[in-house]
């Protein structure tokens, strides 16, 4: 790590101790502000092609007690039930991690959190493929570049320092869209086993591993709304059994050498449900998409969670997801249950009131929310100043359950 970050760490955990998607249907949740950065992102990428990891390994403070545990449709820390109090913080700059991460504005945003109530971020660590992956015109991964798990380190010191728990985002559809430069290599890799494998063999792998014993690396978001993938035109409109080939050998990879949890950030119900078009992140459904001469481990190909995506325009098809038990709204009621993006203002909606949603959700057995979104700049879905009165309103509600081992 750079000087710099070192002194800016130590700083914030001396502190720490003195204190004691928008989602539409038309896949617009890669969010206004993510392509004008894409040129900058993309010669980054060029700029740090180098694959070796760091010289040392990562050191953490964490001992285990922290860790995030499934108890049925329960989270659990060190035998007490925990309550994502959450939110996307989903990048400063877009491709922060391996292209322009700024150690100081996510300490000094972390902190900000932290203070608040905040006890968990969803982050996506890769937003389109450009920055931070080394991967070939013909779909060929070679791995994650230097830089990027430089800045992944950092991340996760902070996290540390400030208890934040990390929900990392490792794909989006817009990994595949067409304004990416590199989305035809991610098409080729998606459908290529053999790619596919060196994807998670290269980077997937080394992830966790890398992060495994920090307690606050608690899940991988396997890819942020891959329904667009499957029906948008502009993202290749890709058959789901792909997409599902990669979460299976991804998740029994995760499992294999890892504790840390594994979701998919499914944009609609639609596709989380068996009573809709399917729930094509069952258990049933990856390990039967795997088969029984994988590589993997049939058995640990399963989601340990679900984490839908909910926006006001869902309402005619679906109803409101925090009005309604995981089950009423159509999820399988076997696992844990968190609403992976919601706005905390709803244009469409004047009605809409986030406050109430977060307490809803929690009444109504959610086990946790992530309102959309803290950072980056703002595309009508609100920012962190329209998410903190619902923080501070859960932090009123059960804090026993959003710090259990006290903030």
């Amino acid at each position: 790590m750079k000087i710099k970050r070192i002194t800016a760490g130590l700083a914030a955990a001396l502190m720490l101790f003195c204190c004691a998607g928008c989602g539409e249907d038309n896949s617009s949740s890669s969010k206004a502000d993510a392509n004008s950065n894409a040129a900058d992102s993309s010669s980054a990428q060029t700029a740090n092609s180098e694959t070796a990891m760091p010289e040392k390994d990562y050191t953490t403070n964490c001992d285990g007690t922290a860790k995030v545990t499934v108890d049925g449709t329960k989270f659990m820390v060190d035998g007490k039930d925990i309550w994502f109090n959450g939110v996307n913080t989903p990048w400063d700059q877009w491709n922060d991690f391996g292209g322009g991460f700024n150690f100081e504005f996510w300490n000094d945003h972390f902190s900000k959190l932290h203070e608040a109530g905040v006890n968990a971020a969803r982050i996506w660590i890769s937003c389109n493929g450009d920055t931070g992956m080394v991967i070939s015109a013909d779909g060929t991964f070679e791995g994650a570049t230097t830089a990027h798990w430089e800045d992944l380190d950092d991340l996760m010191l902070l996290a540390e320092q400030y208890q934040i728990y990390i929900m990392a985002t490792v794909q989006s559809f817009d990994h595949y869209k067409e304004t990416n430069e590199t989305y035809q290599s991610w098409r080729t890799l998606i459908q290529d086993d053999e790619k596919v494998d060196q994807y998670v063999d290269n980077y997937i792998i080394p992830l966790v591993k890398r992060y495994d014993a920090c307690d606050y690396l608690w899940s991988i978001d396997l890819c942020n709304e891959p329904d667009w993938i499957v029906e948008n035109d502009e993202c290749g409109k890709l058959d789901w059994l792909y997409l599902e080939s990669y979460y299976a050998k991804a998740a029994a990879a995760i499992h294999e050498n890892s504790d840390v949890l594994v979701t998919v950030g499914m944009g609609m119900i639609k596709y989380n449900s068996d009573s809709q078009m399917g729930n094509k992140i069952s258990d049933e459904e990856l390990q039967s998409v795997l088969g029984d001469n994988s590589k993997y481990k049939k058995e640990l190909a399963y989601v340990d969670f679900y984490s839908t995506h909910w926006y006001s325009w869902m309402i005619p098809n679906w109803g409101t997801i925090y009005e309604k038990t995981p089950v009423d709204f159509g999820l399988d009621g076997t696992k844990p249950a968190v609403i992976g993006e919601m706005p905390a203002v709803a244009s469409d909606n004047p009605s809409y009131d986030v406050v109430s949603a977060y307490e809803e959700a929690y009444n109504n057995g959610y086990n946790g929310v992530f309102a959309w979104k803290t950072s980056g700049s703002d595309d009508g879905c609100g920012l962190w100043t329209d998410i903190q009165p619902a923080i501070k309103k859960m932090m009123t509600i059960c804090p026993e359950k959003i710090f259990p081992l006290a903030q």
